[in-house]
């Protein structure tokens, strides 16, 4: 049986791919201490324009790929061009256009986990 990557090395291989790519207010939220949570954690990135978020979702898809030999088990939302989710089962990856991640509002949602604010790269 073939080990899966620890959830925190993915979290930040995922982190390295938004940054590649220039995704903006890139937040963690950590659930592990969250009774019945769907994941370990939730990362979150804003792209500003359709081009960037599926920029932002085949980077991160190639970089995780390339470095740790991971793909999503599976993905969601390629055609709304709004919210693309890509779920590596133990760490999930929301990629919001702006308006739509005010509206959903993940990081008030789970208001319980411990969130990390990853500064912008100039």
């Amino acid at each position: 049986m073939i080990k899966k990557i620890d959830s925190q090395i993915l979290t930040k291989l995922i982190i390295e791919g938004l940054q590649e790519k220039k995704g903006k207010n890139i937040t963690v939220l950590d659930l592990r201490k969250i009774d019945k949570s769907v994941a370990s954690y939730f990362i979150i990135a804003t792209a500003t324009s359709d081009t960037q978020l599926r920029a932002l979702c085949h980077n991160v898809e190639d970089f995780v790929k390339k470095e740790a030999g991971e793909s999503p088990w599976q993905s969601e939302g390629r055609t709304n061009k709004d919210w693309i989710l890509l779920d590596y089962a133990d760490v999930v990856v929301h990629l919001f256009k702006n308006e739509t991640r005010t509206f959903y509002n993940l990081e008030n949602l789970w208001g319980d986990a411990k969130i990390t604010r990853i500064k912008d790269e100039d």
